[in-house]
C-alpha cells in the first residue's frame, strides 16, 4: 500500500495516515487479511469509530477513504459494496476567528521560531504545513511576496509578504544558512526534493536555494530512500508542526483567550480581517488558494455587526 501511494505521488502525510488506518482495520478484525473481509467488516469498523470512539465525521470519512483506497487501488477489488459504504455527514461549522486585539495578545506571548511562524500564518494566510515547507527560493523580498508551492490540491499560488516580517525573516535565513553550512562541512546538507529533482539536477539538493526556511535543529533519517542511491539518507527536515501547535496553545493560555485556538485559526483571522478592511473577496480567495469563492464566502459571517446586522428588540426597549 505504501509503495502504491508513492507511485501515485501522494504526500508523505497522506501515506502515513492511510497506512495507519489500514493497520488499525486489520488489527481490529484480529489480523485477518483484507481480501478475506468485505462490507460487513468495513461497516463494523466504521461503526466502532463512530459509536465507541466517537470520532468526528471528518475522521470517519478519512478512515473510509483509506479503506476504499486499500480495496479499490491496492487490492484491485471491484466489488459493488464498496460504493455502498456509509459516508458520514459533515456538519457545517463557522470558523473560529480572533479579533485584532486577541491576535496581538497571542503573538506577544510567542517568541523564537514558532513565534515567527505564527506571525507568518496571520500575515500571509498560509496553512501551517505550507509555511513549514517554505523554501529559501520562494521568499521574494524585493517583490514583497511569497510563492506557495504545492499547496492544498497540489496548486501553486502567490501571497503577500508583510513589511513587518522582512527583517525577522532575513534573520531566520541567516540562522538557517549557518545550519546548512554546518551540514555541508559534515558531508551532509542534502534536503528532500520532490519528483526526483535530485536525480535530474545534480547537487540541487545541496544548494542554498532549496533549503527549508525553518529547518529543524536536529537531523534524522528520511523515511523515503534517496532518489539516486535508493538507500536511507540522513537529512535536516523542517521543524515539526506539533512544535508550533504547542506554542500556540500555550500562548492562548497565557493571553487568556477563551476560544479554541490552533495555528489554522490565524489563517481564518487573516481572511476575515482583510474582508473587514474592505478588500475584494476575489482577492482574498486568490491569497487563500480557494478553488471556489463559495469557500471564501464563509468568512463574511462576521462582517454584519450583531449577528445578521439587525437590532435586537431587547436593545430597543
Amino acid at each position: 500500500m505504501r509503495a502504491h501511494l508513492r507511485t501515485q505521488h501522494y504526500s508523505i502525510r497522506t501515506e502515513q495516515v492511510y497506512v495507519d488506518w489500514a493497520r488499525r482495520f486489520i488489527l481490529f478484525h484480529g489480523k485477518r487479511h483484507p481480501q478475506e473481509m468485505g462490507s460487513a467488516e468495513v461497516a463494523a469498523f466504521l461503526s466502532y469509530l463512530a459509536v465507541e470512539r466517537q470520532v468526528s465525521a471528518s475522521t470517519q470519512n478519512q478512515a473510509k477513504a483509506a479503506l476504499l483506497y486499500l480495496y479499490k487501488r491496492v487490492l484491485d477489488s471491484d466489488l459493488p459494496w464498496l460504493d455502498e459504504v456509509v459516508q458520514a455527514k459533515r456538519p457545517q461549522r463557522l470558523p473560529v476567528v480572533l479579533t485584532p486585539s486577541e491576535v496581538r495578545e497571542l503573538l506577544l506571548h510567542m517568541e523564537g521560531t514558532t513565534g515567527l511562524v505564527a506571525q507568518l500564518l496571520y500575515g500571509t494566510g498560509m496553512r501551517l504545513m505550507e509555511a513549514l515547507r517554505l523554501r529559501v527560493k520562494d521568499v521574494e523580498f524585493s517583490r514583497r511576496e511569497i510563492v506557495v508551492r504545492e499547496g492544498k490540491g497540489n496548486k501553486d499560488r502567490v501571497t503577500v509578504l508583510p513589511e513587518n516580517l522582512l527583517a525577522p525573516l532575513r534573520a531566520q535565513l541567516e540562522k538557517a544558512r549557518v545550519l546548512h553550512e554546518k551540514d555541508l562541512a559534515a558531508g551532509l546538507g542534502r534536503v528532500y526534493l520532490p519528483h526526483a529533482l535530485a536525480v535530474k539536477y545534480a547537487d540541487a539538493d545541496r544548494s542554498w536555494a532549496w533549503q527549508w526556511v525553518f529547518p529543524s535543529q536536529v537531523r534524522a533519517l528520511d523515511p523515503r530512500p534517496d532518489a539516486r542511491t535508493g538507500t536511507a539518507i540522513e537529512r535536516r527536515h523542517h521543524i515539526y508542526p506539533e512544535s508550533v501547535q504547542r506554542a500556540v496553545r500555550e500562548a492562548t493560555r497565557l493571553a487568556r483567550i477563551d476560544k479554541p485556538v490552533s495555528p489554522h485559526v490565524l489563517r481564518h483571522s487573516f481572511a476575515t480581517h482583510l474582508l473587514q478592511a474592505g478588500y475584494d473577496i476575489r482577492t482574498v480567495q486568490e491569497l487563500l488558494g480557494h478553488a471556489d469563492v463559495s469557500t471564501t464566502m464563509i468568512y463574511t459571517h462576521v462582517l454584519n455587526k450583531g449577528g445578521r446586522g439587525i437590532l435586537s428588540p431587547l436593545d430597543a426597549l
